[in-house]
């Protein structure tokens, strides 16, 4: 593995253990040209997928892009880093037991939302609100009127 400071091709790992739910291993590497210390994390992969944009567009999917945007719509929110991580997993991995290389990119906004909204509504609310696009505050109180519960009258 390259070191990310010097470009030294010749690390070491010093420790591997399971993470986020014994579906990775994380491992602790040293780079004796700069003595750099770095992680790495190996996943299973069982299949490249691709990205189909509503406009056709076609990209590679990229694990990081989705995790950035998960971790933007919980910043701040009190959900762990390992239930964020887990729940990523997740969604990548029911991405590849759809049995297609080529996956719409609704397709993932929605197993997205899905995945928020059952650990945590705000976050729910920030990433659709990219996601569908809100243009105005309406939007946002229209979205919130749907996630209500119709309130009960008394008689």
């Amino acid at each position: 593995m390259r070191c990310p400071f010097c470009g030294n091709v010749d690390s070491q790992v010093k420790d591997s253990r399971p993470a986020e739910d014994h579906v990775a291993i994380r491992r602790r590497r040293f780079c004796p040209a700069c003595a750099g210390r770095f992680s790495t994390y190996e996943r299973v992969q069982l299949r490249d997928l691709v990205v189909i944009k509503s406009n056709g567009r076609r990209e590679d999917f990229d694990r990081d892009k989705l995790q950035r945007s998960i971790r933007l719509a919980l910043q701040k929110r009190p959900v762990e880093h390992e239930r964020m991580d887990q729940m990523i997993s997740g969604i990548v991995r029911r991405l590849e037991s759809l049995g297609e290389a080529d996956v719409p990119s609704t397709t993932i906004g929605e197993i997205v939302m899905e995945s928020l909204a059952r650990i945590d509504t705000v976050a729910y609310v920030r990433f659709a609100s990219v996601y569908k696009n809100f243009q105005a505050a309406d939007d946002f109180e229209d979205f919130v009127l749907e996630l209500r519960p119709p309130v009960q009258k008394e008689k």
